[in-house]
């Protein structure tokens, strides 16, 4: 990685994924972690302010950005929580099958290269009791909106860190094998649309017959 992804492309991630609107929605989803937590994307630990000592015993936080992980250092410093950092791309998770009691997914399913691969990943790591919670930002079912967001994405991810304004967020969980078992969608407000179009829910493996 370059100059501008190590040390410039931080600092907007981290700006315009910390806005208000987004902190509180930040907010309704990290809460609901339990357990041992795989965070995937981890970022600059905006998360970590959000979830409840009492309930979560370890967040392995996976952020393959130095420059990230570099930015993380303050909010890592008052985390109420105890984390371990996995410095490896979504695609290459290495924790064992049935392990984490849920999956962390915040504005990261939009950058991952290879996303198919990645959420067989999760599923694999995650426990069949376990949860894949996520709070993504994708394709909207407005046709003007989503029309825009396919002409724009092809100069944005060049400049937002591989980030796809049009990824269908939660048809991709449910061909990796996940069941969608809560889903919220919302535009953030005051954001511009062709961003701001928002799949916020839970999901599980689906149960295998007794």
């Amino acid at each position: 990685m370059g100059f501008y992804d190590e040390r410039i492309l931080p600092h907007l991630i981290d700006y315009s994924c910390s806005v208000g609107q987004v902190m509180k929605l930040r907010s309704q989803v990290v809460p609901k972690a339990n357990g041992t937590v795989l965070e995937v994307g981890m970022g600059s630990g905006i998360n970590l302010e959000f979830y409840n000592p009492d309930t979560v015993s370890l967040v392995y936080g996976l952020e393959p950005s130095e420059g990230m992980r570099r930015k993380a250092q303050a909010n890592l410093a008052k985390s109420s929580v105890a984390v371990e950092w996995l410095d490896l791309p979504g695609e290459q998770i290495p924790l064992p099958d049935n392990s984490v009691d849920t999956v962390l997914l915040t504005f990261t399913l939009c950058t991952i290269p290879d996303w198919r691969a990645a959420l067989d990943q999760m599923k694999r790591v995650l426990k069949p009791d376990g949860e894949l919670l996520f709070l993504e930002h994708g394709e909207s079912p407005d046709e003007g909106v989503c029309k825009w967001q396919h002409r724009i994405t092809p100069g944005w991810k060049k400049i937002a860190g591989g980030c796809h304004l049009n990824r269908p967020i939660a048809e991709l969980i449910r061909e990796a094998g996940f069941e969608i078992t809560e889903l919220e969608n919302l535009y953030v407000p005051k954001a511009p649309k062709f961003a701001g179009y928002i799949y916020k829910g839970r999901a599980r493996k689906p149960q295998q017959p007794s």
